[in-house]
């Protein structure tokens, strides 16, 4: 089963690192996805650039409305994401655990659905 885990970061405490704090976190990270990697586990792992680079599309009443930056006000902004492969939550919880990323955020472990299989398996409706 594939899981997303979804890692949001706390700027406040990420700032407060030390340059050297922020490089061992840095490396820590890289090494659990070389470790997950090896492990057949990983099938992606992305970091997302700063929440002001965002743009928040929304339509409403047939209208698409935008806004730069991110839409939601919270503490802390999503970072990144490990999209990985486990046998079940247990052990996708393990597996994101194990990320240096929880000492300045939080890992949201979720489970993912398929929507291409899905769209392969489901035959057009006609009208």
């Amino acid at each position: 089963m594939r899981y997303l885990c979804a890692v949001y970061i706390d700027p406040g405490l990420f700032q407060a690192m030390t340059p050297s704090e922020a490089e061992r976190l840095d490396d820590e990270a890289m090494a659990l996805d070389r470790d997950l990697e090896r492990s057949g586990h990983l099938i992606l792992a992305e970091a997302l650039q700063s929440p002001r680079t965002a743009v928040t599309l929304r339509r409403r009443d047939g209208r698409l409305s935008m806004t730069e930056g991110p839409f939601a006000e919270t503490h802390e902004h999503l970072g990144g994401f490990l999209y990985i492969e486990a046998r079940d939550l247990n052990e996708a919880i393990d597996i994101a655990s194990r990320s240096p990323l929880t000492r300045v955020g939080a890992v949201e472990v979720r489970p993912t659905f398929d929507v291409m299989q899905t769209v392969r398996d489901r035959p057009p409706r006609d009208g």
